[in-house]
């Protein structure tokens, strides 16, 4: 992330990036994270979560803890609370659902007139951003990023610092149908945890075990399912909803050899 910051000028780069990295170090998978992005393991059917996405939700008691500390990171036109909905100025004196950096459950207040501001974190789900500006709080770069019209930054609330998950593989016997999957946003904005493991199951029987290009073609098949069939209305999955518009990119790595098949 400071090499970023340092090669911004000289480079003429600006924007940023997530970060998912896998590495196999004496006999144990270490899941770097650091966004969106996500990563799964498939062992003989069942699913083990390697990550978990970093995004105005997940990550509201961080964010609303900083803007507590350093208000002047909201330029005076945030404020650090949540509510359920953006609040109107008819709305000053009643009482309305709120939440701070240290609740988890919600509870009532007298609506003031700092509440009017626009709260640091609006929406739900992928529609959650934060500062009305960004969907996720965790990646590299974006020292340059700013609030629309305006002179805030939003670098102070994003960390580049990743979560960590190990996976032990010499616990456990793996066949050549135990893989570790890795993809950005673009395949679990349209695809489940479920929907994955049918699709690695679906490709992978279909193949003998010891054929290596099984798993590239797994990795292909999820990456044109998420993208879906181009038709009049757009890009569109099988079930006719729309297709993935990001970026989709997918690793689908084998955790046993074939000599392990049974």
């Amino acid at each position: 992330d400071e090499q970023i910051e340092r090669e911004r000028a000289s480079q003429h780069l600006a924007g940023g990036c997530c970060a998912l990295a896998a590495i196999y170090l004496m006999g144990k998978f270490y899941v770097a994270n650091a966004g969106d992005s996500r990563a799964i393991i498939i062992r003989n059917g069942e699913i083990i979560p390697m990550s978990r996405e970093f995004t105005p939700e997940t990550e509201r008691q961080r964010l609303q803890f900083l803007a507590l500390l350093r208000p002047e990171l909201l330029g005076k036109e945030f404020t650090h609370l949540e509510f359920p909905r953006r609040i109107q100025p008819k709305e000053l004196g009643k009482k309305m659902l709120y939440r701070d950096q240290n609740m988890n459950g919600w509870a009532y207040k007298k609506i003031e007139e700092d509440d009017l501001k626009f709260p640091l974190i609006f929406g739900e789900g992928k529609k959650a951003r934060m500062m009305a500006t960004i969907g996720v709080t965790r990646g590299l770069g974006d020292h340059d990023l700013k609030v629309f019209s305006s002179n805030i930054h939003i670098k102070p609330f994003l960390s580049c610092f990743p979560e960590v998950r190990v996976y032990d593989l010499t616990q456990y016997e793996h066949c050549p149908d135990d893989v570790l999957v890795l993809g950005t946003d673009g395949l679990w904005d349209v695809t489940n945890d479920q929907e994955v493991a049918a699709v690695v199951m679906e490709v992978l029987t279909s193949y003998e075990p010891n054929d290596p290009c099984r798993y590239t073609m797994v990795a292909q098949e999820l990456v044109v399912r998420s993208r879906g069939v181009l038709k009049e209305r757009g890009w569109r999955l099988a079930n006719d909803k729309l297709g993935s518009g990001d970026d989709i990119s997918v690793f689908v790595i084998p955790l046993g050899g074939p000599g392990n098949y049974t």
